[in-house]
């Protein structure tokens, strides 16, 4: 059985839950149990509904990766959150444990990426390649301790992979990501959390942000990162 839904935010409009790491956001043709299916049964079952319950999915987050998912529950709001992350005007703000101690306090990252879907990888290319595309992200250091830092990341585009890739890339593979380069393991997940997402509301168009709490193996394998992170 799946663990119950941990809903950060729910209205007439929108439902936000905490994602756990390993667990699939939307469902395609498989069988295992996702979050939008999860979602669907919470609102059906609290809500009484009869037949089909509307679930739009307006973004993702990669099965290792956890915190805030956002869905829709009109079509209306879909149609308009989706172009928020479309359009770039969603603030999301990623933690994320990497190997290395990374020395600037802050910096920027900027890589041409291209997917190869028979690998089920994204790589990194010379700028401008034809097929690739400009990934930018903006990261501040929270702590460094034992090999290891903590970073605040703002991705400014949305592509598949991105800030695994591109950290890796640069040398600061993600803590527990083998498929970019960690030589750790983090019982099966990744180290990469999306900390808080602000959206304007799809009806009010007031700014709501959601915050959801790093995961409890964190707690235990980074507690000295996370406490100076919160300094």
């Amino acid at each position: 059985m799946p663990p119950p839904l941990d809903v950060l935010f729910e209205d007439n409009h929108c439902l936000a839950v905490a994602k756990p790491a390993g667990s699939l956001s939307t469902h395609f043709q498989g069988r295992e149990e996702t979050l939008d299916r999860a979602a669907k049964a919470y609102l059906k079952e609290k809500y009484r509904k009869p037949g089909q319950v509307f679930l739009g999915i307006v973004h993702r987050l990669d099965k290792p990766v956890s915190g805030v998912l956002l869905f829709a529950r009109t079509s209306k709001a879909a149609a308009r959150l989706a172009e928020q992350f479309r359009q770039g005007s969603v603030e999301k703000v990623y933690w994320a444990v990497v190997e290395g101690e990374i020395g600037r306090e802050a910096g920027s990252l900027e890589d041409w990426l291209k997917k190869d879907r028979d690998a089920g990888r994204v790589e990194v290319l010379e700028p401008r390649t034809p097929g690739s595309r400009q990934a930018l992200l903006h990261y501040q250091r929270r702590a460094v301790h034992g090999g290891l830092t903590l970073l605040e990341i703002r991705p400014q585009t949305g592509r598949t992979h991105q800030l695994r890739v591109q950290l890796a890339h640069h040398g600061y593979p993600i803590y527990g990501d083998a498929k970019y380069g960690s030589i750790r393991t983090f019982d099966r997940v990744i180290a990469l959390h999306a900390r808080s997402l602000t959206f304007l509301h799809p009806v009010r168009y007031e700014p709501i942000t959601l915050t959801a709490e790093v995961p409890r193996n964190w707690r235990g394998r980074f507690a000295y990162l996370l406490h100076e992170g919160a300094r």
